[in-house]
């Protein structure tokens, strides 16, 4: 088993704790005492608590649009894009579930600097979205009727409340998750058209996603 770094045990700890008992009521002594490390330890990684905090919320949104850009360069079609952005986004809750919740209970608490930082890239990643949903629609594969904002939000909502219910433990891997979230959004924005497109029925075949026409 590798060994944890001083700066991994630090992040481990204080995701434990901050998610039982809140950024203010946690301080750095109880930090340091239960991860088994020091001060020194502490204040070599991190100017602060506040920047703590910054690095948990900046782990799993540099993760998501860093796999979206990849996804985006990766493949041509706007589905393939879709589907491999959507899955990315899920199967980010199995490395950095704590780190999301601990984001929605005390993202008000980061500084402003910091959460200027964060809501770049938030707003990066929000932009990609759109991208690929509108590049969908002007490329005749999306259903135009669906405008561009609401998907692309109502994506972000869906996959965004896992946090609230998804365990390890759970009846469904994460991987299979994201392929059942991966064929709801597909069967929802594509054409008629493109749902029976020879290429798509591959990649849905290929994920054990639905294949034909979507029900009316």
């Amino acid at each position: 088993m590798l060994k944890r770094s001083t700066k991994e045990r630090i992040i481990e700890t204080a995701l434990l704790l901050f998610e039982e008992h809140g950024f203010h009521a946690v301080t750095v002594d109880r930090i340091v005492q239960e991860s088994g490390t020091s001060k020194g330890g502490f204040y070599h990684n991190f100017k602060s608590k506040d920047e703590l905090l910054y690095t948990i919320h900046d782990s799993f949104i540099t993760y998501v649009l860093e796999k979206a850009r990849e996804a985006y360069e990766k493949y041509e079609t706007p589905a393939e894009r879709l589907h491999a952005t959507v899955r990315s986004f899920v199967m980010m809750f199995d490395f950095y579930r704590p780190h999301v919740t601990v984001f929605y209970q005390e993202s008000l608490y980061l500084s402003s600097d910091y959460f200027k930082d964060i809501k770049k890239k938030r707003d990066q990643y929000k932009q990609l979205m759109f991208r690929l949903v509108k590049e969908g629609i002007d490329a005749g594969e999306f259903r135009e009727e669906i405008p561009v904002p609401i998907t692309s939000m109502a994506i972000f909502g869906m996959i965004n409340w896992t946090y609230k219910w998804y365990k390890t433990s759970g009846m469904y891997s994460v991987a299979e998750i994201a392929d059942i979230y991966a064929d709801l959004v597909l069967h929802a924005v594509l054409t008629q058209e493109a749902l029976t497109r020879p290429d798509y029925q591959s990649l849905f075949l290929q994920h054990g996603l639905r294949t034909g026409e979507r029900s009316v």
